[in-house]
Order: structure tokens, then C-alpha cells, then sequence
């Protein structure tokens, strides 16, 4: 049977979809931070066709490509637009070159079969996600026989490279996760998460920061930050040239962090409400006390961000406004666009999270990792192995890949909570739908001016999911989108002059991102610049710098950044 036959295609359909049936499970079950689980029956094959005319044109563009690849036989570009083909011994070893030209052909030809695929758009997202990972896996780049580059470097070092691949993989096999950055060359406290304060409060579900003023006077009114507790919060201080705290202290804010504690089995019966009352809502509570201020400018994180407006919403129910400001980086409040997070999540899967650990445990903290790092696998795994283990390579310094890889537990109650009650069912826009610390959700209790930022780039917080929160939150806003992702595009200071941000010059915030977008205008580097001026409209006027860290029984226990951070997952 030839390559242009009807016959091979339609086999080839056949064998595609029985690849599916056979594969689906095991495709979101190896995401098991999010993903479903055996017995949980969101992973039940889907029923899928194919639509005969992209079928046709599938088969047309292989046999097209294919002509030139036989014709071609060992010979191939001496330059790919692909970097993990990119270096000349790709092209210069026949071998390589053609199992290159073929791995391509074939990963486009399953790339197209999955966009063939007659389906609703979440099956059709769910496989072409599959695809996608075992094309990644698939590539000849992640096998010595086939690395042409890897091969090289081992003749050239005498076999030296292998060793060291060999032990790269020991050692990451013994931390329990694929170095991606030197991590023996950071430290905690050390050279990163270095900005001098002291902790002047802790129980049991976080340590609060006061960072030391660096100018004589500061704004009356203090600022709070909450990070997400996925993270840990040294992302904001990483090092003093990309340090945003440093910043935000350098401009004349008296600053406070919320460090969350890893959770152990001690917390393992922790809950939403718990981490809004007991820490989001006493840290605000605490930075009160402390400055003696009425009310307060916070910002929030990514979930820290959807921990934050929880709080507001349960205090504006209470009648309570200790919040003049809110700041929300890259913060999903509306999860109507969740973007390839979807593929995940399910009726099935949130059940079987919630009879798994519903009332206690924990999500740990490399489950989440790993999810997180396979939604962009070339860049965040493959590159990895490949250079760590065939190449023997060490990877180079970064604190931001330091960061990542320093992961935190969820505890299982609270993070069941909030996949039902956010990925699944989307109830924070829905006034009343969902209960916290005993009052009825509504985001109208939001009502304060309130600065949104989203990244072009993020995988992890769509635009469209970030702008969404400017059509649910009452109060005055104003939109700026960065360029760059999820981390790259918060973490940009003005010094380094990198990037862009668009702002709209009229200040309207249309229904859609894209009819924002249509008239935002692009401004070369940071947005950082851009919030500080919003900030310090809020901020009320210059008071003496305090001269001391806390106030009355909120005294210093210790400097930053604290304990908590120091735990590992």
C-alpha cells in the first residue's frame, strides 16, 4: 500500500484514532498535577471523526513534503528554523538529517489529523494538547542514536559529555526533578531574597514582611503584597536590579509581603476560607496595626490576586473598606478563558480530586511543577534533558529558573475548593453562588480603583482571562497589557529597558481584550513606571520613614526573608 493511496489514509485515520483511545488516559494522567487519574472517568476516550476534506488536504501536503524529503535522500538545509535542529551537525550527518526531515514531515502530518478532527473545541483542545506532547517526546533530538549535536560533543570529549549526562540524571533523579538552572549557585537569603526587613508577625499559614525604608520619607498610607501561594515569594526579589519590592520600597511606599509557609501534614486540612480570613484578611489586619493607617494599597498575584479580591469581597460584605487600592498582576477572576489549562479539567477529574483529597492531604508541590512545565514541554523539559543528560551539560545560572524550581505544597481542601469553584464552574462571577467565610460572594463588595495588568505571552493567565476581570469589578480600572509571559512580563524593570506595554490612551475598557487592543498605543520598556505614577495617586501624602521594624506586640523576630521560605516541598 502506497503513500497515496485512499486506503493508507484512511488506515492511517483509523490507527490515529486508536492511538488516541490507547494513549488519551495516560496523556493527561502524566499531568498529574491538574490532570485526571485512574477510575476518575474524565479520561475516557473520546469519540472522534475526521472531517473528509481536511483529511484530504492532510494527505495531499505529506505526499507533497514526502516527495521532497525521498527525493532529497540524506541531503538536508544547512540552517533550521527549529533550535533544537539548529547547530550544522544536523545537517552535515546524513543519518541525523534524515530522521530530522522525517520526524518534521510526520509531526505536521499529526499536527494536521488532530486539527481534522470533527469534535467539540475542549476534545479537539484535549488532543491536539496529546499531540503535542508526543510530538515533543518523539523528537529525534531527545535520543542519543539520533542527536547528531550530542554524538559530536561525545567524540570530541572523549566520552566525558556521558559521563556527565549520566551523573546529571543521577542527580536529578535523587532532588526529584529536571535542573534547570545551576541551583547550587543560589541561596536564600544569600544572593536572592536579599532586600533588608525583618518579620514582624506569623501563625501558622504565613510570616508578614516589613521591609526597611530607603527614603527618608514615606507614603501615609502602606502597601501590602500577596503572592501566590503556589510560588513562593522571592519571585518579587530575585536580585537588587530585578528586585520589585526593592523598587516599590525605592519609591517611597512603606512595604509589607505576605511569605506563605509551605504546607506539611500539619496544614493538610486547610481551606480557602482559612487562607482569606486567617492570612489575607490578617495581613491587611496586621499592616493596620502596625502603620496605624485607616486603610491600605494591596496587590495581588496570580492566585494571590484571586486570594486578594476574595478578602475584599468578604470585607465589603462585612461592611468593612480597610483597602483604598487594589493592583492585579496577571489574575484570573472570570475563568471563562483559562486557556490550555482547560484541556484539564472536568466533572470527573474535580471528583475524583475531592474524594482523593477533598478533606485533607496535599497536593504536592512537583505534581503542579510538572504540570506547569509540560504545558510548554520543548522549552521547560526537553531542552533540559537533552542538554543535561546526552549533552552533559550544566545548565547556566538564572535565578528566575532557581525560583521556579523551588516548589510548594497546596493543601487538599483548599485546592479542590478552588478548582470547582473556579476552573470548573466559574462561580466568583456569579453574585452569590459561592459561600466564603460565611458570606455570599459577590464582586460588587469590590468596589475601589484598581490597576489590572496582564502578559501578551502567558500561557498560564490568557490576556483575555486577565482583561475579563475589567468588566466584573465595579470600581474605576485601568488595563495595561506587558509583553513576554506569566513571570518575564511582571518581572521587567525600567533599568533594564526591555520590552513594551500598551496602554489605551481614552481609558475605555470595551467588552473584549482584542477591541482594547485595536487603539492601545505601544510604549517602549517597563510598566512598572506606569504603575508607580497610578500608585502614588493613592498612596496620600510624605510622613517621617519609621525608624524601626513593627509596632506594639508586632515586634521583629527575625530579618527577611523569614523561615517559611527557607522550606522546601
Amino acid at each position: 500500500m502506497t503513500h497515496d493511496s485512499p486506503d493508507f489514509w484512511t488506515q492511517s485515520a483509523q490507527q490515529f484514532q486508536n492511538s488516541i483511545a490507547d494513549g488519551w488516559a495516560k496523556a493527561l494522567q502524566s499531568m498529574q498535577g491538574i490532570g485526571t487519574a485512574p477510575g476518575a472517568g474524565g479520561a475516557a476516550a473520546p469519540e472522534i471523526h475526521f472531517d473528509p476534506q481536511a483529511l484530504e488536504r492532510v494527505q495531499q501536503q505529506y505526499m507533497l513534503e514526502a516527495m521532497g524529503v525521498f527525493t532529497d535522500g540524506y541531503k538536508a538545509p544547512k540552517t533550521s528554523a527549529d533550535r533544537r535542529f539548529a547547530d550544522p551537525s544536523w545537517s552535515d550527518n546524513p543519518i541525523a538529517a534524515y530522521s530530522t526531515a522525517i520526524y518534521l514531515l510526520n509531526a505536521r502530518a499529526l499536527t494536521g489529523l488532530s486539527d481534522a478532527v470533527l469534535a467539540d473545541a475542549k476534545t479537539k483542545s484535549r488532543i491536539r494538547f496529546a499531540v503535542e506532547q508526543w510530538i515533543a517526546a518523539a523528537a529525534p533530538s531527545n535520543f542519543m542514536v539520533f542527536n547528531a549535536e550530542a554524538q559530536k560533543k561525545a567524540i570530541e570529549t572523549k566520552g566525558e559529555s556521558i559521563a556527565k549526562g549520566l551523573r546529571n540524571l543521577v542527580h536529578d533523579l535523587q532532588q526529584g526533578h529536571v535542573s534547570m538552572t545551576d541551583e547550587s549557585l543560589f541561596e536564600v537569603g544569600k544572593n536572592v531574597a536579599t532586600t533588608e526587613g525583618a518579620v514582624v508577625f506569623e501563625n501558622e499559614l504565613f510570616q508578614l514582611i516589613e521591609y526597611k525604608p530607603l527614603t527618608e520619607t514615606v507614603f501615609e498610607r502602606p502597601f501590602l503584597m500577596v503572592p501566590p501561594c503556589i510560588n513562593k515569594f522571592y519571585i518579587f526579589d530575585l536580585q537588587p536590579e530585578n528586585s520589585f519590592i526593592r523598587y516599590i520600597v525605592s519609591q517611597g511606599h512603606r512595604t509589607f509581603v505576605l511569605s506563605w509557609r509551605n504546607p506539611d501534614a500539619s496544614l493538610s486540612h486547610a481551606r480557602w476560607d482559612d487562607y482569606v480570613q486567617d492570612a489575607v484578611i490578617r495581613a491587611i489586619e496586621v499592616t493596620r496595626e502596625i502603620t496605624g493607617a485607616p486603610t491600605i494599597n494591596a496587590l495581588g498575584f496570580c492566585v494571590g490576586g484571586t486570594l486578594l479580591t476574595s478578602a475584599l469581597a468578604v470585607l465589603g460584605a462585612r461592611k468593612q473598606s480597610p483597602v483604598a487600592s487594589l493592583t492585579l498582576l496577571t489574575t484570573l477572576l472570570d475563568f471563562s478563558d483559562t486557556g490550555i489549562l482547560d484541556v484539564f479539567i472536568d466533572e470527573a477529574m474535580v471528583k475524583y480530586r475531592e474524594s482523593e483529597m477533598g478533606k485533607g492531604g496535599l497536593m504536592k508541590g512537583g505534581d503542579l511543577a510538572s504540570t506547569f512545565s509540560f504545558l510548554r514541554p520543548n522549552d521547560l523539559v526537553w531542552n533540559y534533558v537533552v542538554g543535561n543528560y546526552l549533552k552533559g551539560e550544566t545548565p547556566p545560572p538564572f535565578d528566575l529558573l532557581y525560583w521556579n524550581s523551588d516548589s510548594t505544597n497546596l493543601p487538599g481542601p483548599f485546592y479542590t475548593w478552588y478548582l470547582r469553584n473556579t476552573y470548573l464552574e466559574n462561580n466568583l462571577v456569579r453574585p452569590g453562588k459561592a459561600t466564603v467565610c460565611g458570606e455570599k460572594f459577590d464582586l460588587a463588595n469590590v468596589n475601589l480603583p484598581t490597576y489590572i495588568y496582564g502578559s501578551r505571552e502567558d500561557h498560564i493567565v490568557p490576556i483575555g482571562g486577565a482583561y475579563a476581570s475589567t468588566q466584573v469589578l465595579p470600581g474605576k480600572k485601568r488595563f495595561v497589557m506587558g509583553a513576554s509571559g506569566h513571570i518575564a512580563g511582571v518581572i521587567n524593570p525600567p533599568a533594564s529597558k526591555k520590552r513594551s506595554h500598551w496602554i489605551r490612551a481614552d481609558g475605555k475598557l470595551p467588552a473584549s481584550h482584542a477591541d482594547w487592543l485595536s487603539t492601545a498605543v505601544e510604549h517602549p520598556g517597563s510598566w512598572w513606571t506606569d504603575w508607580s505614577t497610578w500608585l502614588k495617586r493613592h498612596a496620600g501624602k510624605p510622613v517621617a520613614a519609621p525608624k524601626r521594624y513593627g509596632k506594639g506586640k508586632h515586634k521583629p523576630t527575625m530579618p527577611a526573608p523569614g523561615s517559611y521560605v527557607m522550606a522546601k516541598a
